[in-house]
């Protein structure tokens, strides 16, 4: 797992700007701590910082491609592509030769074969830069689902592109700006594809190929969700996704570096832990395991909301059954406002939270403390999306509304637009940024002929998810885990198994009246009962009232400081009502603390980044 960054610039000599490059390059150093490269020709120049997985010795990078003196193509690659044994193997029958035994050499012998098509025959993470000397071109391409990030720049004839906004905020012609557009993408949890919170800043779709050239830019989309009819019945259904999510785990732990999955106890991680212990035992070992708690929660744990109940006795129970070897990670709640971690998350996300801020600075920590045993993790992540496992798609007013499932509840904003000056909402217009968001989404949904009624709507629910409510949570987990140089791979991503559970209809996936029915019958046998029949309960977020209050005491902080960079966008007298309100011992309503992060996290990007903004 890497981070790649360039520059394209047609009406320059790059040759003259190598620093400049370098110093892109260099601000992606922590997602790739082994090694660094940089190579540049006239017009073009590519960066790569490098975590050795696969091949460690092989896959520098930037990898060239020459005949003689003249280089024919030249590829920055961030990624782990699942099959690329089978890819290899095809392309030796058709005559090439490899020096290496990485996926990179895969990537840039592919596009050599097949040109932009080699996307199609991935099965993987990835997100990667290649320039076509013979033709002057450069192409940008992202993994199906969007585990990979990609962001670009249009720049004074050519493009800058990185892995991070960090890469393309360190060229000296760009300034970290935000306008009315870049502001509605913050303050309403849309995630419209392609868009970011910074202006004149974006980022490669999902499944999407962009070809930068002399005549300017090119889109194409080489994968995205399709509808058809589901042939089988309930039970080859149920051993359907079996198979594909065991031939996904089964591609997914290989690993030339240490390797472990992380695990709550839930339904999701446990199925992949179980499925990796199943495959890895068979050779004597006992796959690795890690969990995370707070010091606070013990007898003390409440309902709060979504989270149902306490992860530890869950994991306890699935090791005792499985025998995996588990390590129990548990933070101190008091250190998750702590101004040096709180300052790492946000320039590891380099972009306001989209999620409750102390599930970014506890993973942040859960990450650190793995990556001293592992350098890969298998993740659980995605799984609710893909068969349907928030309770809000089980809630007639949310399937029946039209607004964005995961704002049914809260508005647009948590508890509504309250938390921002009243010039800065009239300017913005949120309701009806979500309003077109959502029609745009729902507009794109693929439909299936002769399919009405509950199983079109849930098709335009689950469209929804996995287009823009994963990418929330996939961004999340990039973000955190190679902040400190962990790779996190996601087995409920491979595009097979999504484009199968994608069109099972819903009646289907939902045949007991629970969530991920289906996901519970494939995976029944290999788990303990408890786990099965386990309400879900999301990543844990610190019942400890000192977190809040610490919380409170930096966003108070903000308020009263009228000289903030980000002061004019708040409305100071509704966040004092808010810090007015009792703590309520560390239950306060969950939305209202969301709103208290949500503008400490804003504050800071701006102040942090020095972000010009505009509306």
């Amino acid at each position: 797992m890497c981070g790649i960054a360039g520059w394209l610039s047609f009406s320059s000599d790059l040759r003259e700007r190598r620093d400049v490059i370098s110093a892109m390059t260099q601000t992606l150093a922590l997602r790739g701590p082994d090694a660094g490269g940089v190579w540049v020709d006239r017009h073009i120049g590519l960066g790569h910082r490098r975590l050795a997985v696969i091949d460690l010795s092989g896959g520098v990078q930037p990898m060239i491609e020459a005949e003689g003196e003249r280089t024919i193509a030249c590829l920055s690659y961030n990624g782990e592509v699942y099959n690329f044994v089978e890819v290899r193997e095809e392309l030796e029958r058709l005559g090439h030769r490899f020096a290496t035994r990485s996926d990179t050499e895969v990537v840039l012998r592919g596009y050599l074969q097949w040109g932009e098509g080699v996307t199609e025959r991935l099965n993987g993470m990835f997100a990667f830069a290649i320039w076509d000397a013979r033709s002057e071109t450069l192409l940008l391409a992202r993994d199906f689902m969007g585990i990979k990030p990609l962001y670009y720049f249009p720049l004074g004839g050519g493009v800058l592109f990185g892995s991070e906004p960090k890469a393309i905020l360190a060229h000296p012609d760009v300034r970290a700006r935000a306008d009315g557009d870049s502001l509605r993408e913050i303050f309403v949890l849309a995630k419209n594809p392609e868009r970011t919170p910074y202006a004149g800043m974006h980022e490669v779709r999902p499944g999407q190929v962009i070809r930068f050239d002399r005549h300017g830019m090119r889109k194409r989309q080489f994968w995205s969700l399709a509808s058809h009819t589901h042939e089988d019945d309930l039970p080859r259904t149920i051993e359907r996704v079996a198979e594909l999510l065991g031939n996904s785990v089964r591609q997914q732990i290989v690993s030339d570096v240490p390797l472990c999955t992380l695990l709550s106890g839930g339904l999701d991680s446990s199925a992949i832990t179980a499925l990796a212990h199943q495959i890895t035992s068979r050779d004597g070992n006992a796959t690795r395991s890690f969990s995370v708690d707070f010091t606070s929660h013990g007898d003390g744990f409440a309902d709060s909301g979504p989270h149902k109940s306490r992860d530890t006795p869950f994991v306890r129970e699935f090791v005792a059954h499985t025998g995996c070897n588990h390590t129990e990670i548990v933070l101190d709640s008091r250190e998750l406002n702590d101004a040096a971690l709180n300052r790492a998350v946000l320039q590891a996300s380099d972009m306001p939270l989209n999620l409750s801020g102390d599930m970014c600075s506890s993973l942040y920590q859960l990450f650190r403390a793995i990556r001293n045993e592992s350098t890969v993790a298998l993740s659980g992540e995605s799984a609710d999306e893909i068969f349907g496992g928030y309770a809000w798609f089980h809630e007639p007013h949310v399937v029946d509304g039209r607004k964005f499932p995961w704002l049914s509840g809260t508005g647009t904003v948590f508890n509504g637009a309250e938390i921002l000056n009243r010039d800065v909402r009239e300017q913005l217009k949120l309701s009806e940024f979500h309003d077109e968001s959502y029609a745009q989404a729902i507009a794109e949904t693929p439909r299936l002929d002769g399919e009405s009624g509950t199983d079109a709507r849930m098709r335009e629910l689950s469209y929804l998810h996995l287009t823009r409510f994963l990418q929330f949570m996939l961004d999340r987990k990039d973000r955190m885990s190679m902040a400190v140089g962990l790779e996190v791979r996601v087995p409920f991503c491979d595009p097979h198994l999504v484009d199968y559970v994608f069109n099972i209809p819903w009646q289907m996936k939902s045949f007991d009246g629970r969530e991920k029915s289906v996901l519970r019958a494939a995976t029944r046998d290999l788990l303990p009962a408890s786990i099965v029949e386990r309400q879900k309960s999301p990543y844990p977020s610190t019942q400890d009232p000192s977190y809040e209050q610490a919380l409170r005491a930096r966003v108070s902080e903000l308020a009263q400081d009228a000289g903030h960079p980000a002061a004019p966008l708040f409305n100071k007298r509704y966040i004092e009502r808010l810090l007015a309100r009792p703590a309520n011992a560390g239950r306060s309503l969950h939305y209202e603390r969301a709103d208290l992060e949500r503008v400490l996290s804003v504050g800071a990007w701006i102040k942090e980044y020095n972000v010009s903004v505009s509306l």
